[in-house]
């Protein structure tokens, strides 16, 4: 087993090296070391898989695991981190091809050792990648927003 499928149906399964979805009794499994794949259909399992094995490599660069790997039913993907933060990481070509995505996801990952820098390991909530030009980030702590009237900023 290399991933743990979350079944719209509520029973989880197990995939394979191959990206097939199988029954297994899962209190046999390790699955915390798993990451969990969450699709539109197990049909796609074999898809995220491929992604997974192009997408963890990227961010171990940086420390960084995969908790769970997610795929809309209309192809956009998004990654829960193993500190927990989530990164929306869009759509890629219309092909199915995954290089788009991985390039955003490099961009990312390649100015993240200046942002846990200044704001520490922890302090990434949430980055959207979808943008064709940057990113937007939510930092846990830091907003831009002014403190209503007479109420005084919170560290």
């Amino acid at each position: 087993a290399v991933a743990l499928w979350a079944g719209a149906d509520g029973n989880d399964r197990l995939v394979n090296a191959q990206g097939e979805v199988f029954d297994a009794n899962l209190g046999d499994v390790e699955d915390e070391a798993l990451p969990r794949f969450v699709g539109p259909d197990k049909a796609e399992a074999a898809r995220m898989l491929a992604f997974h094995e192009r997408l963890a490599p990227l961010l171990a660069r940086h420390e960084l695991g995969i908790d769970a790997l997610e795929l809309s039913r209309r192809g956009s993907w998004r990654v829960e981190l193993d500190n927990g933060a989530m990164v929306e990481l869009g759509r890629g070509s219309p092909n199915g091809d995954f290089a788009e995505v991985l390039a955003r996801t490099d961009r990312f990952v390649r100015t993240l050792p200046q942002l846990q820098a200044r704001f520490g390991q922890r302090a990434l909530e949430h980055a959207d990648l979808r943008h064709p030009d940057g990113y937007a980030l939510k930092l846990k702590g830091i907003t831009t927003l002014a403190p209503p009237a007479g109420k005084a900023p919170r560290n």
